[in-house]
């Protein structure tokens, strides 16, 4: 992959973006079988314009003649479209990889084995808690259950280095030692992410995201841990604590990655699905290709950013003023601090008056979010059910089509 800019320092090259993401988070759909609360793009249920299965293999066609080297399939829930493995094998029959992130709740030893036999697609399975107390409390109940199940089929399978990817809140930071145990366990690379408070996280995120004194934690664990730790662009705002972290320490929203969501839509940075950060559709606006090189968004991105409110720190330089999108869904100037700031900017931020803008789409099954009402959450009492079925329930079952149609309307 060659970069638009002239050679220089790698960082300098990632800020001026390159000629195609070399993160591609692409969402299939919003159907899901669960309900996080945390849920960054409020998944539950299907939108009937989800991209057909020929409109899904010409956007991977794309890819293959941009020269992505990947794509990270989300959702909701990937493997509920009936067309998930035939699109994972065009995928990779056409020179791009995959990786799907997937609750395991169809991670049989079926598709475990399937798993296990290719070298071109990997997994990771979904799990906020080293206990199915704290677990479940944010993913639901048998949550924990069923990703464990899908790690011990995996394993099971032969399939070596799958992930567990963990959203870090103030109830698991101090799990991360059994999260840790929990990947060597099944042969696994522990993956952490920040949580944001985007969909419907910002119903969560007062409640949820980590303490001033969980943050230093989860620094000092990173410094001492992270060489083996994956975390993508999610932590380098605790860079201001002193040395930088392992992993990309920039905002690489529309410069080294972007997302699709199930109909087509591009935006800048996968946890900010908001109109201000949509950079196209692939239907409508030249395909995926041209939004990448031409969009009025992701070239404003990939100009130098003012430093705006923190000029003056000295710890700009490290942090780069933090995460565009929990900087924006908590209602902040995208040139002041990250509302998390380890220097304590971000909570005087807070403090003060601001517009908290609402979220643009929003695909939970109850219809509405909780916006507006406290969160409670409860760790459970006991131990949860563990699910007779790989699936108890029609993810899509309240949709307005009856379940037997699923097969036919999930691609179409």
């Amino acid at each position: 992959m060659t970069t638009a800019a002239s050679p220089g320092r790698l960082i300098d090259q990632f800020e001026r973006g390159l000629d195609a993401p070399i993160c591609l988070t692409w969402e299939l759909t919003y159907a899901c079988n669960l309900a996080c609360v945390h849920c960054l793009s409020s998944s539950g249920r299907r939108d009937p314009r989800e991209l057909t299965t020929e409109q899904c293999k010409a956007v991977i066609d794309e890819l293959e003649r941009m020269q992505v080297f990947y794509v990270n399939i989300g959702g909701g829930e990937p493997t509920v479209r009936s067309d998930f493995w035939e699109l994972v094998d065009y995928a990779t029959e056409h020179h791009v990889g995959v990786k799907f992130s997937t609750n395991g709740v169809r991670i049989d030893e079926k598709a475990a084995a399937r798993l296990a036999a290719s070298d071109y697609v990997d997994v990771q399975i979904s799990l906020d808690g080293a206990t199915a107390e704290v677990n479940d409390a944010v993913r639901g109940p048998g949550s924990f259950a069923t990703a464990i199940r899908a790690l011990e089929n995996l394993s099971a399978a032969g399939f070596r280095d799958a992930k567990i990817s963990v959203v870090v809140t103030r109830e698991n930071v101090s799990q991360l030692d059994d999260f840790a145990a929990l990947a060597d366990r099944y042969d696994a690379t522990l993956r952490i992410t920040r949580l944001r408070p985007s969909g419907r996280g910002a119903d969560v995120w007062d409640d949820l995201h980590p303490t001033p004194q969980q943050q230093r934690q989860l620094y000092d664990w990173l410094v001492e841990h992270g060489e083996g730790v994956l975390t993508g662009d999610s932590f380098f705002h605790l860079s201001a604590y002193g040395d930088a972290l392992p992993g990309l320490n920039l905002c690489g929203a529309g410069r080294v990655v972007c997302l699709i969501d199930p109909v087509g839509d591009v935006y800048a940075c996968p946890f900010a699905i908001h109109e201000n950060f949509l950079a196209g559709n692939v239907l409508t606006d030249g395909g995926f290709g041209a939004i990448w090189r031409e969009s009025t968004l992701f070239t404003e991105l990939r100009e130098p950013q003012s430093a705006g409110a923190c000029a003056s720190c000295g710890h700009f330089d490290a942090c780069r003023g933090g995460c565009m999108a929990a900087k924006f869904f908590t209602g902040l100037p995208m040139d002041g601090p990250d509302p998390e700031c380890v220097q304590g900017f971000g909570e005087v931020a807070l403090a003060a008056d601001r517009t908290v803008p609402a979220a643009a789409v929003d695909h939970s099954r109850t219809g509405r979010r909780r916006t507006g009402a406290p969160v409670r959450l409860t760790l459970l009492a006991t131990p949860p059910r563990r699910p007779t079925t790989a699936c108890d329930e029609n993810p899509l079952a309240d949709l307005p089509f009856p379940a037997a149609g699923l097969a036919r309307t999930e691609s179409s």
